[in-house]
């Protein structure tokens, strides 16, 4: 049955080798089911439901991906756009939780028709290579800052906004321990070294008496405070675009990206260097993306961290599909994931923010009308707290530095357009 659903022989793989593969790629991701309930229950959200969502979300999308796409891609809610959903349209600009799952799963619905229609080449050229660098690398600094919010590590200051807060507290103390752990682990090639450095400053943390123990395995919570709690008539409103915007376009590109990756690694790709069953996969993140909103959870995507399990051998579905078995497992953890402190994943979130920022070596820092806007989303992302203004300053800035650097030629009809109605917003709406 294994290799009439996933091919097996033809990739050269076998059923023990997909299912190390998937482990290797659970562990690596795992953290993301403490991380996640985490950041939304910030936006007023349930956790425990959150919890249960995120489970369920990355199962269904590892699911359609294994056994549609058949590729070793593991899903779940994405890092970066939960923190945008909860720091930036939620607590920055004001909307309800409810108003922000509408936003995410009308970008979800978008994302299916531009994969169902074709619109995805347009889509995705209509953004310049040096932007779709930026994007990363800005929502790579909005996570450090998160993460250094959430330690105590920075704290806020009447004179300068911000400033190192005492290292020695217990919290700032942790979430640094931590951090350095993940460096160890991973250099020491350990596999889910993330996961392994937030349960060790977890454990520390009971022990000290600084977290009460509540256990480990139980019943898994109610999933009724957030499942269905979308308000699409609130997320309809015009203000939503950019929000909107935002959360399609950081998914589409991440999970492009993530799939050339992943697929390269594992030797996957056609001899023009296009993924197989594109089309499949895309609809596959989308899909859960929709999925993920109605249960109650931000943004779902592909992970990058699939190519631990590509390293491991895992070449089909059922790679995928094991990752999903034990995310659906996870649920009856929520104790554990109640027990993790916000300082324990703090390195975590970190450690992903150092792993965003790879792209800024790519970038041409001698052409000032490339390296300006890049610039632009850098800095502006994390201090205006919204990856959604991020992307709307870097795009205005790329398009002025190329007219008035002479090189208006280089921008194509899709920047005008988005830049002037980015422009249009900045003016006209607050």
């Amino acid at each position: 049955m294994l290799e009439k659903l996933f091919q097996l022989s033809r990739f050269g793989s076998n059923a023990r080798t997909e299912l190390l593969a998937g482990v290797t790629t659970y562990l690596t991701m795992a953290y993301i089911i403490f991380v996640n309930p985490s950041m939304l229950a910030d936006a007023g959200m349930d956790h425990g439901a959150v919890f249960v969502a995120t489970c369920l979300a990355a199962a269904v999308g590892c699911f359609i991906m294994g056994f549609w796409a058949n590729l070793p891609v593991a899903l779940a809610p994405g890092m970066g756009l939960n923190a945008f959903f909860t720091y930036g349209v939620v607590l920055g600009m004001g909307y309800s939780w409810q108003t922000a799952l509408g936003a995410v799963f009308l970008s979800g619905c978008i994302f299916i028709l531009l994969s169902l229609f074709r619109i995805r080449e347009w889509a995705i050229n209509a953004i310049p290579v040096t932007l779709k660098k930026a994007i990363a690398a800005g929502i790579g600094a909005f996570l450090a800052l998160i993460a250094l919010k959430n330690a105590g590590i920075i704290v806020a200051n009447p004179a300068t906004l911000v400033s190192l807060g005492n290292l020695g507290d217990f919290g700032p103390a942790m979430a640094i321990l931590g951090f350095f752990l993940i460096i160890a682990f991973t250099q020491r090639n350990i596999h889910g070294a993330v996961l392994l450095a937030v349960l060790l400053v977890s454990v520390i943390a009971v022990a000290s008496g600084h977290v009460e123990y509540t256990g480990i395995v139980s019943a898994p919570p109610s999933i009724a405070p957030t499942f269905m709690q979308m308000n699409l008539a609130e997320a309809f409103d015009v203000a939503m675009l950019s929000v909107i915007f935002a959360f399609l376009f950081v998914d589409l590109f991440d999970t492009s990206g993530t799939l050339i990756a992943v697929t390269q690694r594992a030797g996957l790709t056609k001899s023009d260097g296009q993924v197989p069953r594109l089309k499949q996969a895309l609809l596959a993140d989308s899909t859960a993306t929709v999925t993920g909103a109605m249960l109650g959870t931000s943004t779902t995507t592909s992970y990058i961290e699939s190519a631990a399990g590509v390293s491991a051998g895992g070449r089909t579905g059922l790679t995928a599909v094991v990752v999903g078995v034990l995310f659906l497992l996870s649920i009856f953890f929520a104790p554990l994931a109640g027990m993790i402190p916000p300082y324990a994943t703090a390195g975590a979130i970190f450690y992903v923010s150092i792993l965003m920022l790879f792209t800024l070596k790519e970038v041409d820092w001698e052409d000032l009308t490339e390296a300006a806007p890049v610039a632009v989303v850098l800095l502006m992302t994390p201090l205006t707290f919204s990856i959604a203004h991020g992307i709307t300053l870097g795009f205005i800035t790329y398009a002025l530095a190329k007219v008035l650097g002479g090189k208006a030629r280089e921008l194509s009809v899709g920047v005008w357009v988005l830049s002037a109605l980015l422009l249009l917003k900045v003016i006209f709406v607050h």
